[in-house]
């Protein structure tokens, strides 16, 4: 299994605005709607935990969390809303996986048809490129947010936890230095997740996120120039309102 294909590595590098705070609030929001319809017990709907532990991640207040799950549910009126998981290729030919939550499925396609075009991409259909791809639990952690700790020492605790894999990815957050450039990106099967969560947590680690990732098979290096427009795309991509996430197999380095 290849390495940390979520666009939340670009995003460490990105300064957060009021504006910018406000559109991520907004989707963890309809992320939480969307997964409260299979049950609103976080502790029998991994789908809702692990919304609701990015939620708070981003520090989304708690009576935000509460609404966005009582009109999950039906309690209070909200949008109808509906994912989509649309597939694509960028510029140098790495394949894209973007989930989205939408009322308006045609608009939003071709909304994101648009912005890929621009970019040099294009979508492609069902399939396509989801292959190159394994859905995998994934436990984000920060060497610089724990006790004194050796990267050997924190692998080896991952393994202990029961990682399937793990794998370094670098953050680019050069205007941080304090806060460390390299995170652990530690793999779970799905079914695994919050087993090897708490058994990081037994052994004194500090969680950053967990997510539910598209982890590339494979990773594609691409010329200096082909990696420039997919950072732009990507960063274009998440400015729409509807897109939640966004993965490729695009390397790291």
């Amino acid at each position: 299994m290849s390495g940390h294909s979520h666009y939340s590595s670009i995003k460490y590098q990105k300064t957060t605005t009021d504006a910018k705070r406000s559109k991520d609030f907004s989707k963890l929001a309809r992320e939480i709607m969307i997964a409260a319809k299979e049950g609103d017990d976080p502790e029998t709907n991994s789908k809702l935990r692990v919304a609701i532990e990015k939620a708070k991640s981003i520090n989304l207040p708690k009576e935000n969390i509460e609404r966005a799950i009582k009109k999950g549910i039906g309690q209070i009126p909200g949008q109808k809303l509906e994912e989509i998981l649309l597939e694509a290729y960028g510029s140098g030919g790495i394949a894209i996986i973007i989930e989205g939550i939408t009322d308006n499925k045609n608009r939003t396609i071709g909304e994101i048809k648009q912005i890929l075009t621009q970019k040099g991409g294009k979508l492609v259909s069902e399939g396509a490129v989801k292959w190159l791809f394994e859905r995998k639990g994934c436990i984000t952690i920060n060497p610089n947010s724990q006790t004194p700790i050796t990267k050997e020492e924190l692998e080896l605790k991952a393994i202990e936890a029961g990682a399937e894999d793990i794998y370094w990815h670098n953050t680019g957050r050069e205007a941080e230095p304090r806060q460390g450039r390299d995170f652990l990106d530690v793999y779970a099967k799905i079914e695994d997740l919050e087993r090897v969560k708490k058994n990081l947590e037994k052994k004194g680690i500090n969680v950053e996120s967990t997510t539910l990732d598209w982890v590339p098979k494979e990773e594609i290096k691409v010329d200096q120039n082909s990696r420039k427009n997919c950072q732009k795309l990507f960063e274009d991509l998440d400015e729409n309102d509807a897109v939640q996430e966004i993965y490729s197999n695009l390397a790291s380095s």
